[in-house]
Order: structure tokens, then C-alpha cells, then sequence
């Protein structure tokens, strides 16, 4: 299957993953796999979109679980020769009614979306293919937890040499000042999910400056982006913009064709690019 063009979005059963995925389906020249951590539930996605005269293909892939993310890039490894395509967009936030203490929110939070997502990164970037396109899906919430940190911390998550070890001590210290109850007086926003996302944008960044020293010359395209305000489990009912309209940008970024240069390295919302 080696000459085969192969997409892949994480946690593709419902909302914005799911919107993706169908869009994918209508507008990718290749296979595409709606990935889940629940087999049940992906499976019933893939169904739904079965009845709509389209076909994904499913591969279970819980991005907490490095055995899942290594048996799915072995698969891929061993089936196409590698990735052409990677979304990654599987994320939680907890509710603002959440009862949770913030210390757990913290922990939950930034372990799927930053730990998780960086994790499926470290295992499926080497497999991506000339020409590949990575897609992060963050949020401007990035953009407005960032206004919220302090000054100093501010500078540390727009350098542009910050490097992913000092990013992970950085998310690693959040947590533990979340955890003793002095994240505000170190310098903190107070939103477990906007930090998360601030992870997934900085990360973009030093993910599309190592591709350029690694893979130089091969167009590869790496970005992080905001679907935007969706109707989602996540969201709730009151967001603006149905799940279909929320994979706008990320399928812009995805497919991207092979004479672009840019967007590269930058949050993308409506299409655009937004300061960072």
C-alpha cells in the first residue's frame, strides 16, 4: 500500500474530529482513519458516515496510552510506509459548572492535551511523507490564557527558542502549582484548558522550526489552529458554528496544496494567521 496517500485524525468519532473526518473523506485523494479510544464508538462513527455514502477506515488510538499510539504507528509503518496527513485534534475540557477541584482539571487536562497530543507527535512525525501536513487543532483560548500569564511567562511561550524540554517543564510546573493552589500568584491564568492550548500552540511552533532543520527541503507543513466556536459535547449548544464548519480550517491547513509555503508554524483561525 505503499504508494497509497494516508490521513489520520485523533479522536475523529464525534464533533470537530468527526466534521473532519467526513470533509476528509469528500476531499482527500487516499485512505482516511477516524481514530477513537473507544472501538465501539468508532465504529458507530464510521457506520454514520457509511450511511452517507463515504468510507474512513477505523484504528483504535488512545493518545494517554503509548502501547495504543506505537501499535497505531506501527500499523501505518508496516501499511503505507508511513503518513501523509496528521490532525491532531482528540482534546477534553472539563465544563465551567465542573465541580472538579482545579488541581484535577489541571492534571486531566494537560495530560490529554498536551502530554497526549505530544506524544502521538514524537511517535507519528517521523513517519509523516515529503509533502506531508501536520495539523495541531488548538485554540484561541491559547491566545487569551497567554494574555493572562505574567509578563515573564509570557516571553517564555512566544520566544523563538524555546525548545520542547524547557515547554514540558513549563506545562510540568503549571500542573504542580495548580496542584499546592499558587498557580494565580506564579503567574498563571486560572483556565486548566486555555494552558493546555497554550502547550499545543508553542509546541506548533518548535515542532515547524525542528522540520525545518530535520527535514529541510521536503514541504512539510506544520500548524496549529482554532476550529472556532463549535457546537459540540465540548462547547455546548449556545456556540456559533455547527461541527462541519468548525473543520474548515483544519482541513484548509491539511490540504494545503504542494506549492504552498505558508501558512508554516502558526496558529490559523477563519484561515488566517493570529499574532502570537
Amino acid at each position: 500500500m505503499a504508494g497509497v496517500r494516508v490521513a489520520l485524525v485523533t479522536g475523529g468519532n464525534k464533533g470537530v474530529g468527526l466534521a473532519v473526518v467526513r470533509a476528509l473523506c469528500k476531499q482527500f485523494q487516499g485512505d482516511v482513519y477516524l481514530t477513537a479510544r473507544n472501538p465501539k464508538l468508532g465504529e458507530e462513527a464510521v457506520k454514520a458516515l457509511n450511511n452517507e455514502g463515504l468510507s474512513p477506515l477505523f484504528h483504535r488510538l488512545d493518545i494517554n496510552d503509548l502501547t495504543s499510539i506505537r501499535a497505531l504507528r506501527d500499523f501505518l509503518k508496516e501499511k503505507y510506509g508511513g503518513l501523509d496527513v496528521l490532525i491532531n485534534n482528540a482534546g477534553i475540557a472539563f465544563q465551567v459548572a465542573d465541580t472538579t477541584p482545579f488541581a484535577s482539571q489541571a492534571e486531566i487536562t494537560l495530560k490529554t492535551n498536551f502530554f497526549g497530543t505530544l506524544d502521538v507527535s514524537n511517535e507519528l512525525l517521523p513517519l509523516i511523507k515529503p509533502n506531508g501536513r501536520v495539523v495541531n487543532v488548538s485554540s484561541m483560548l491559547s491566545s487569551s490564557a497567554l494574555a493572562k500569564c505574567s509578563p515573564e511567562l509570557q516571553e517564555k511561550f512566544r520566544s523563538d527558542t524555546i525548545t520542547e524540554d524547557e515547554l514540558v517543564k513549563l506545562m510540568q510546573k503549571f500542573v504542580e502549582d495548580a496542584k499546592i493552589g499558587v498557580h494565580q500568584e506564579k503567574g498563571w491564568p486560572n483556565t486548566a484548558y486555555g494552558v493546555s492550548k497554550i502547550g499545543v500552540t508553542v509546541l506548533s511552533r518548535i515542532q515547524a522550526r525542528q522540520l525545518k532543520e530535520t527535514r529541510k527541503g521536503e514541504g512539510i507543513i506544520l500548524n496549529a489552529c482554532c476550529p472556532g466556536w463549535v457546537r459540540t459535547d465540548m462547547a455546548g449548544p449556545k456556540a456559533t458554528k455547527s461541527p462541519d464548519e468548525g473543520a474548515v480550517t483544519p482541513v484548509y491547513l491539511a490540504l494545503l496544496p504542494v506549492s504552498a509555503d505558508s501558512p508554516y508554524g502558526q496558529l490559523v483561525s477563519e484561515k488566517k494567521v493570529v499574532p502570537w
